[in-house]
């Protein structure tokens, strides 16, 4: 029984290990973008769907390295990952923002989040 508290308590650490991963990379990848913007020409209509692959890209990558670590339930513990990032990601923009209503987009984030998830905790539970 105390093996198994030790197990739940030290995948609780991967996963939160996993979405400060994804919300780094994110915030890395999004400076990136916006350097990208100001620099360029680049249109800002192309904005919201660069959002959604940075967001996928980060949650994917962060996911594949925490379910890589836990080696089982790769589906579970990276949809895990990609719903407590995006859960985050939704209350800090809505205090942000002060607007806490859901629209399409955050309806296509949160299925895209925990998609990525998903799949990135399918291929860490897989890599060797």
């Amino acid at each position: 029984m105390e093996g198994n508290n030790l197990e739940i308590s030290n995948n609780i650490g991967i996963i939160a290990k996993g979405v400060i991963i994804a919300i780094i990379s994110s915030m890395i990848l999004l400076l990136i973008f916006s350097a990208i913007l100001t620099y360029t020409t680049i249109s800002e209509n192309v904005s919201n769907p660069v959002i959604i692959v940075i967001t996928a890209i980060s949650i994917l990558l962060a996911s594949q390295l925490a379910t890589r670590k836990i080696k089982k339930n790769g589906i579970v513990n990276g949809g895990i990952i990609g719903g407590i990032y995006i859960i985050v990601l939704y209350i800090l923009s809505s205090i942000v923002t002060g607007n806490f209503s859901l629209g399409i987009n955050a309806i296509i984030m949160i299925i895209a989040s925990i998609i990525a998830g998903m799949f990135g905790g399918i291929i860490g539970v897989n890599a060797k």
